[in-house]
């Protein structure tokens, strides 16, 4: 018996950090995103989005920190947020584009090691923009993490205060630690 073409390019898709369905090269319908946690060693579910509708149903909450939050076009305070700013799949997902980050020669040679700090906006519509580096260690990581986060896609869901979306200013840190 012979299924229907939209059934058969339909398929489970799975890896250690999510679970779902692809069809056509597109993720569909309701998708699971895990991380694993210290405390034991099964994968928890940190959330649940609908590709579809592109709805987030779910989200492990993590611990409330404040962000600058734009309040007006312009003027912008510290505030908490109600929902945090979320990458699409977790930070198990974002952590595979962040593995992409390379260790600059110059700085291997020359020793340097350190967190450059990227900054960067999120707004509304889950998009990012304007990024910059605000703290610095040279000798060519600077400008890695800056195109390492720039090359983050936009799979970003707004913070919310209330249910109002909102555009915080993020910060991303990236390390550089040479091996023993």
């Amino acid at each position: 018996m012979l299924l229907p073409a939209a059934s058969q390019a339909q398929h489970l898709y799975k890896t250690e950090f999510e679970k779902g369905t692809m069809e056509k090269g597109k993720k569909v319908g309701i998708w699971e995103y895990y991380n694993y946690s210290r405390n034991t060693e099964e994968p928890m579910v940190v959330q649940k989005y609908d590709h579809t509708t592109n709805k987030l149903l779910y989200y492990l909450p993590v611990e409330t920190v404040p962000y600058e939050v734009e309040k007006r076009p312009g003027e912008w305070s510290m505030s908490e947020v109600d929902q945090p700013p979320l990458f699409i799949g977790g930070i198990g997902v974002l952590g595979t584009y962040i593995a992409q980050m390379r260790y600059p020669e110059t700085a291997q040679q020359a020793g340097i090691q350190g967190k450059v700090l990227v900054s960067f906006v999120i707004d509304t519509l889950g998009h990012a923009s304007g990024h910059k580096v605000i703290r610095t260690v040279g000798g060519g990581c600077d400008q890695e993490a800056l195109r390492t986060c720039q090359s983050i896609p936009n799979q970003w869901i707004a913070p919310r205060i209330g249910s109002r979306a909102v555009s915080v200013r993020y910060m991303m840190p990236f390390t550089f630690k040479l091996q023993q």
